[in-house]
């Protein structure tokens, strides 16, 4: 299984920022898939996550009623999208996305893990 994220970059408060998650390979359809952030100096906690064929979402309290996750299936390739509105400074951190089976002890997922990407947000 390959993770590629993309879509970082510096937005200024208030503003949006969507990132992608590429995710090829091996992927079983019961897969979870969703997204990490670690802050500077900080542990790296769940974000929002997207579970199987069902796409049964779930998002950290932060995230709750300001990121949307969807997930977008083409072949062997999956996509996932975290749209992020509202931005503020606290959502400054690098964000991984991560992939493998749900419901067990981590956050989402964290079979597999792509590069991060970082987000910066900032006036």
């Amino acid at each position: 299984v390959q993770l590629q994220a993309s879509g970082g970059g510096l937005v200024q408060p208030g503003g949006s920022l969507r990132l992608s998650c590429a995710a090829s390979g091996r992927l079983l359809d019961h897969y979870a898939i969703g997204w990490y952030r670690q802050a500077p100096g900080k542990e790296r906690l769940g974000v929002s996550c997207i579970v199987g064929t069902e796409g049964k979402t779930y998002y950290s309290g932060s995230a709750e009623g300001r990121f949307t996750i969807s997930k977008d299936n083409k072949g062997n390739k999956i996509t996932v999208d975290l749209q992020m509105n509202n931005l503020s400074p606290d959502d400054t951190a690098v964000y991984y996305c991560a992939a493998g089976e749900p419901y067990g002890s981590a956050w989402c997922a964290d079979n597999y893990w792509g590069q991060g990407t970082l987000v910066t947000v900032s006036s």
